[in-house]
């Protein structure tokens, strides 16, 4: 290991450069009395921190508690603010380390980089044959979504941007004396720009505002990105194994959720969707148009220099009389290239505005390779044209759609819209008080008649119409955008055969699914379950294979190529069951539907509905998908990328690139060992198995007990976060709950997170691990080593381990125990804090006891030091929130200047916190 790799001055001198630019601007802003309020807190919380003394912490209670406006306020911007300063200085710091890595000899590669993948599959013999095969199969689809949607504002995203830019260059060796003072002015003028920006939105988006917020990190970084990280493995392959003519596959692709998920979401309507739909085109659209202006620049070969194909030169003088009017061709007869540029150009800007436009991203293709061939006659063997590969990848990675959009809508709908129509047609009377084998029985039958049900004239309830218009609209993305710009319908809250087969009827209706008279069936889209509870997760396997046995559902995936995808939902079996028991069960749920459906001869896809956040499943990509059964993962690896962490991962192309790397080498890395060494359930993995079915067992009883068992845990959960307060933060286009009810069933998982972070509890992220670890451990006196055990050679324990030592690390419960003071009825507060502060006690010493570590995270220090580095800046924060809060609950008008402290201080916290909130 090379020391740059840990030589964290570099960073601390960047955090200490932008810590004293944010003093100067107090001092200018403020004066020095505001600089010197910081200051005092800021030293007394560091204090505190490191040597606690209740004297002192009684000191810095006061001393905020007597902060009045407008000091307050501006206090609280300058730690949140100085968040966002942190953040971009650790990004910088992970681009400084890769450029470092880079710069060493051949013989030091960066772990978990596509060099290290292919050079561990090197030093594995793995023949050429298994390498391309692992090639062939892998996958790994990104979903970006928009729950919650970034609570930073892309203002702010863009001023944190120019930051990152500008720290990167001060680290060129090569800086004059003019060009360094130059940097430091403009670091000053950005920073100065950050604190006079209004953080908060002022509203809160729309469905089209979020789209354009995702298609930001498309135009600044994934587009150029992806087509990179083939290119890099596919150059890793060729310096390794040069004696093969490698071709990677397009493995890595992203998709989107943002104007196509449905679900509790009113605003999503078939007209937004195809809006959304419009929109990305245009990105990929401008993107191509760019590309290939810069081309015609580089592409200025003349026929009198060199010869180009004749297939090349036919088709310039087909498309010139096709397409071009008078005046319109390139004027140099010779610069064919240019020539056939210039006929592309005309044709992408007229993309579904006249017949001059490409039908469809193929055609654009196939003229793309056409130029390519011709140009790589004329070119060396051993020297590629990377520019022209590149666009020929990045076509057929976005096409004309950019990112496949899926559709998703809760399996309640489908129902209530399928009852009505076979009600209007005589079918069945009450279809949604049949048994469910009645309803299979009448769903069977539907769908095994060519005919259509539904008639134009017949009335339907507005509700049912609108469920049709959503089909109609994918039948038209089709035709319009092409097949893959809508590929999964995903039904959420599936717990029956029935809710998947009712969304085949309606695409039936619709025409993307068709039974023809002579037995033939066409099915132009995946219909995918969303098993969220632990009941589900449970049913999971049930479900599948009653689908998987029934020739009509049969039919359906041999259509699709004999391919099923499943998505797994992580957010709501962590509320139902907490999260040990949750990853537990979305592991088995897995394995069992994977064995299940390969004696059905099906490849699955998981779809890993994973949050930013820890209690919703979040962690670092690589370690998310080497912690799911080995054996799942040959047929593709699909994970939902939240709103939340977009900027962290993708703000940045070096951290975005960084980002894809580390999960394409990681999958790449395990397939390769999974094909060579196919799982065959050894007894020891068995075992293990069982010893996490045990202690999920001791974990969702002590969880459930008070989650669901404790009477006053509700009014807890109201009354010590900033559950109500959170509606107010216009971070996205949904509503905190579904059908606008006060019940925890139909609370989403996302504020019911947000609420216990900012509260420094964070129960959904550890809380009950300890008590079933604790308690298998104590069953007897080999059950700590075998823990020990799983914890070094089990990914799905070791990241499950890892995951539980970040959660505690970053939950506070000296900080948190501040929240105890929202709570009308003490007795209820001092009860269940002292509950949740026993079972962290619990859950930390055998954490440190599994690990071996003498602190939480001693394995990974730059983890645990950039959480030190934030916690005693966080905590004012949280004392602030607690007593803003505290005075907002008892006033009898509500305060916008108030509320706005209180929505500063949220955004602040989770600048702090960065993947929990």
């Amino acid at each position: 290991m090379i020391n740059v790799a840990d030589n964290s001055s570099l960073l601390r001198n960047d955090v200490k450069k932008l810590g004293n630019i944010l003093g100067e601007i107090l001092v200018h802003h403020g004066g020095i009395s505001l600089f010197n309020k910081v200051e005092t807190i800021r030293e007394m919380t560091k204090k505190l921190r490191k040597d606690y003394n209740e004297e002192e912490y009684k000191k810095l209670k006061e001393e905020i508690s007597t902060l009045k406006p407008p000091v307050r306020q501006q206090v609280i911007r300058a730690f949140s603010i100085y968040f966002h300063l942190v953040n971009i200085a650790e990004q910088n710091h992970r681009i400084r380390r890769r450029r470092q890595y880079q710069m060493q000899d051949d013989g030091v590669v960066q772990p978990v980089s596509l060099e290290s993948a292919v050079v561990s599959i090197k030093e594995n013999n793995f023949s050429d044959e298994v390498i391309q095969k692992v090639l062939n199969d892998l996958s790994i689809e990104l979903i970006i979504t928009a729950h919650p949607t970034e609570a930073t504002k892309r203002t702010v995203l863009e001023i944190q941007k120019r930051i990152s830019t500008i720290l990167q260059q001060f680290d060129n060796p090569l800086l004059t004396k003019k060009e360094r003072r130059t940097l430091e002015e403009s670091l000053f003028n950005e920073v100065t720009a950050l604190w006079q920006t209004d953080e908060l939105r002022q509203r809160k988006p729309t469905v089209l505002d979020e789209v354009k917020n995702g298609l930001y990190y498309f135009n600044e970084t994934l587009f150029e990105t992806l087509p990179d990280i083939h290119q890099e493995l596919e150059a890793q392959l060729g310096h390794h194994f040069p004696d093969h003519n490698w071709k990677v596959p397009n493995f890595l692709h992203f998709g989107s959720w943002i104007g196509g998920d449905r679900d509790g979401n009113p605003n999503v309507t078939p007209e937004i969707t195809w809006e959304t739909l419009k929109l990305q085109r245009q990105v990929a659209l401008k993107k191509y148009e760019e590309s290939i202006i810069d081309l015609m620049k580089r592409f200025s070969q003349t026929t009198t220099r060199v010869t180009l194909s004749e297939q090349l030169i036919a088709s310039v003088e087909k498309d010139e009389n096709l397409y071009m009017d008078k005046g319109e061709a390139w004027p140099i007869e010779a610069e064919i290239y240019r020539r056939k540029f210039a006929v592309m150009l005309k044709r992408i800007r007229n993309v579904g505005e006249s017949e001059v436009g490409y039908n469809s991203s193929e055609e654009l293709l196939d003229d793309l390779v056409l130029i390519r061939e011709s140009a790589e006659k004329h070119q060396p063997s051993n020297r590629q044209l990377k520019t022209i590969r590149k666009l020929v990848r990045q076509v057929e990675l976005f096409g004309f759609h950019l990112a496949t959009l899926d559709i998703r809508n809760h399996s309640g709908e489908h129902q209530t819209a399928v009852a009505e129509i076979l009600k209007v047609v005589g079918v069945t009377e009450d279809y949604a008080s049949l048994s469910e084998e009645e309803k299979i029985s009448v769903l069977r039958n539907v769908l095994s008649e060519p005919r259509p049900l539904m008639l134009l004239e017949e009335d339907y309830t507005k509700e049912t119409q609108e469920i049709f218009k959503v089909f109609k609209m994918i039948k038209q993305a089709h035709r319009e955008f092409g097949s893959r710009s809508i590929e999964v319908y995903l039904v959420s809250m599936t717990q029956s055969p029935s809710d998947l087969l009712e969304v085949l009827v309606l695409a039936k209706e619709a025409g993307i699914y068709r039974l023809h008279a002579d037995g033939k069936v066409e099915s132009g889209l995946h219909v995918a379950p969303l098993l969220e509870t632990i009941d589900d997760l449970v049913a999971g396997p049930s479900i599948m294979k009653t689908l998987f046995e029934m020739d009509v559902y049969r039919n359906h995936i041999s259509e699709r190529g004999n391919h099923q995808e499943i998505m797994l939902g992580y957010s709501d079996g962590s509320k139902d069951g907490g999260t040990l028991t949750a990853n537990w069960k979305l592991f088995k749920a897995q394995q069992e539907i994977h064995d299940m459906a390969r004696e059905f001869k099906i490849r699955l896809k998981f779809f890993h509905g994973r949050g930013g956040s820890l209690g919703r499943g979040g962690g670092p990509l690589n370690r998310s998908i080497l912690s799911q059964p080995a054996e799942t993962l040959g047929d593709g690896v699909k994970i939902t990328e939240q709103g939340e962490v977009l900027s962290s991962r993708y703000l940045l192309e070096d951290i975005a690139y960084r980002n894809l790397e580390q999960a394409a080498s990681a999958l790449l890395e395990a397939c390769a060992k999974s094909t060579k060494n196919p799982i065959q359930g050894h007894s020891r993995e068995k075992s293990w198995e069982e010893t996490m079915e045990e202690i999920s067992k001791h974990s969702l009883k002590k969880y459930q007990s008070l989650v669901f068992g404790d009477k006053d845990f509700l009014t807890y959960f109201n009354q010590a976060t900033p559950l109500k307060e959170l509606g107010a933060l216009n971070i996205g286009s949904r509503p905190m709950s579904r059908k606008g009810s006060q019940r925890f069933e139909d609370l989403r998982a996302i504020p019911w997170v947000f609420a216990w972070t900012q509260s420094r509890q964070m129960i959904p992220a550890w809380y009950a691990a300890g008590t079933g670890l604790q308690t298998f451990a104590a069953q007897g006196e080999d059950n700590l080593t075998i823990l020990q055990d799983m914890y070094r050679e089990w990914p799905f324990f070791q990241a499950t381990i890892n995951n539980l030592q970040m959660a505690l690390l970053k939950a506070d419960l000296a900080t948190a125990k501040e929240y105890i003071h929202l709570v009308e009825d003490k007795a209820i507060g001092e009860r269940i804090f002292h509950d949740i502060s026993d079972e962290y006690k619990r859950t930390e010493e055998i954490l440190l006891r599994i690990t071996g570590n003498q602190k939480l995270l001693d394995n990974t220090p730059n983890i645990q030091e950039s959480v030190q580095r934030r916690n005693p800046y966080v905590d004012p924060l949280n004392f602030l929130q607690v007593d803003l809060i505290q005075k907002m609950r008892e006033s009898d008008e509500q305060s916008e200047e108030l509320l706005t402290e209180v929505l500063l201080t949220i955004s602040g916290v989770a600048a702090g916190l960065v993947n929990t909130g």
